[in-house]
């Protein structure tokens, strides 16, 4: 959004309501927003103190995004308190620190340990996911296929989404789109304005055809489907698309029916929008640390909610067991989850947004951050993978301790 089009936005409502009450009806994030506005569409040119305030904003300022909301319902999921973590000689207000951490819940079998905020953010406040999205999106195929939506991850991209019918996906499996091995060409740098992942946003769209669909149908092939992971944002959108046209409905919705709302999740989260109305698959779900951690707990139990299995059995097994392994921070990739050693797994996002699952400990880890480099490289990712190695060691200690 361009700074004069969020100050056009800010004069409507000073003209339509008045200065004093135009103030008076936002809120303490809103106004933080106004008073840092972003001035490039692009987040990954944003200064620091822009995303400080936007990161917590996003869904509830039209004039930055518009959001599908995510309903929860019912009673929450409990979260009880459990002994504080000790994590030994390990810093953590350093760690905080250097991460500029907005939030931080790690649950250990079942009870929060650690609970900590920074960047005058909340408990209740929400804050964008960014690419963690990718991995609910993943898990949304799994229910799909539960239901019957949809019937093989062997079936081709196409038989979803005709519109790439008689481009480089043809002949490419919903599996292989999943595990980003489609080879399609696709650049992600985020340093780059001409990148395919900066331009697809921008794609002009053929009539009456998605953006996403009209930008990747143009994009040639350059390896064997199957044979070459290369990560590609735009590919989680077309999984996105994917499951909105077998199911029928918004992955709000979607994701409201089968995890949110019946696994308990204590406040209302929202997905933001793509300029032609459909969410962003592969980014930015607005929501608490601690339904981000009720998210790592349902995966951490094989995927039930309200006592129904919501995806196959042995879904986030074989959702979570690598079919790459990548140059980044050493992890291997599966289907839209990051891959740790024994067993662990984690969802991830720019500026150092995570869900961390460690199975075989009953370990779960969700964070939120505002790293000053988007991807991590300038140490605040292998930080986090220490902060992640740490708590692990001392989940063992605490077991050893108790036998």
């Amino acid at each position: 959004m361009k700074k004069w089009q969020v100050a056009g936005l800010v004069a409507l409502g000073l003209a339509a309501t008045g200065a004093v009450g135009f103030w008076a009806s936002l809120d303490d994030d809103q106004r933080a927003v106004l008073a840092n506005m972003p001035t490039d569409r692009d987040v990954l040119f944003w200064d620091v103190d822009t995303r400080d305030a936007a990161f917590r904003a996003l869904d509830g300022f039209p004039a930055l995004a518009k959001a599908n909301v995510i309903e929860a319902g019912g009673k929450a999921y409990p979260l009880p308190e459990g002994d504080p973590l000790d994590l030994g000689d390990f810093d953590l207000d350093g760690f905080l620190d250097q991460q500029r951490s907005a939030g931080v819940v790690v649950v250990l079998d079942g009870k929060v340990v650690l609970e900590r905020y920074g960047l005058d953010f909340e408990r209740e406040g929400k804050w964008t996911s960014f690419s963690v999205a990718k991995s609910y999106t993943a898990t949304l195929v799994g229910a799909a296929l539960a239901d019957g939506a949809i019937e093989s991850l062997d079936d081709p991209v196409t038989r979803y989404v005709p519109d790439l019918v008689g481009s480089a996906y043809d002949g490419v499996t919903l599996r292989q789109v999943l595990t980003m091995s489609s080879g399609v060409r696709w650049s992600e740098d985020y340093s780059d304005p001409q990148s395919d992942v900066a331009q697809f946003a921008e794609h002009d769209a053929a009539e009456g055809m998605d953006q996403t669909v009209s930008y990747l149908r143009g994009l040639p092939r350059v390896a064997e489907p199957g044979t070459r992971w290369n990560y590609n944002t735009g590919e989680t959108n077309l999984i996105g698309i994917v499951v909105r046209n077998a199911t029928g409905k918004t992955l709000a919705e979607y994701l409201s029916e089968k995890v949110w709302t019946p696994f308990g999740m204590e406040t209302d989260a929202s997905w933001l929008l793509n300029p032609n109305g459909s969410e962003m698959s592969g980014c930015c779900i607005q929501a608490t640390v601690r339904d981000s951690a009720r998210f790592g707990l349902f995966a951490l139990g094989g995927g039930i909610a309200g006592g129904q299995r919501v995806v196959p059995d042995g879904w986030f097994e074989l959702a979570t067991t690598p079919a790459f392994q990548t140059t980044r921070f050493g992890r291997g990739y599966a289907y839209q989850w990051w891959t740790y050693d024994e067993g662990a797994y984690a969802a991830g996002g720019l500026y150092g947004q995570g869900i961390f699952v460690d199975p075989a400990r009953g370990l779960v880890i969700a964070s939120n951050s505002n790293w000053l480099d988007a991807t991590g490289l300038d140490g605040s990712g292998e930080a986090r993978n220490g902060f992640y190695a740490a708590v692990q060691d001392a989940a063992d200690r605490r077991r050893e301790a108790s036998e």
